[in-house]
């Protein structure tokens, strides 16, 4: 198989990944309003590349680790529909995870936007 063919196969993957998460997860389809909503607030708080890379950065990394954390519930489920307290520690940690990256994205939003509008 070749490099296209490789890499075309790998894009509709992703964007079947992409569209299963948004209809089965309401934080994800906040999470994209929060993009939406985020990416020109960004351009409006800062004139500095590397400030609106750091804010649009941390909510592409929200999405990431949501990603990832749907498809390791998905999977647990898929494995055991039974009240498994491996499989809830598994699910605990990766709930941990999103919420981390959270703590992250608003540290970020929060310095940048005390730093513009208040210093």
């Amino acid at each position: 198989m070749d490099c296209l063919t490789r890499l075309w196969r790998a894009a509709i993957n992703s964007w079947n990944g992409l569209v299963a998460v948004t209809q089965s997860e309401e934080a994800f389809r906040q999470e994209i309003i929060v993009l939406v909503i985020g990416v020109p607030l960004a351009f409006f708080l800062t004139a500095d590349v590397g400030e609106r890379f750091a804010l649009i950065g941390v909510i592409v990394f929200i999405m990431i680790v949501e990603l990832l954390n749907t498809a390791i519930e998905k999977l647990c489920d898929r494995v055991t529909g039974d009240d498994d307290p491996v499989i809830k520690r598994v699910k605990d940690m990766g709930s941990a995870a999103v919420g981390l990256s959270l703590l992250a994205a608003g540290a970020v939003w929060l310095w940048i936007v005390i730093e513009k509008l208040w210093l």
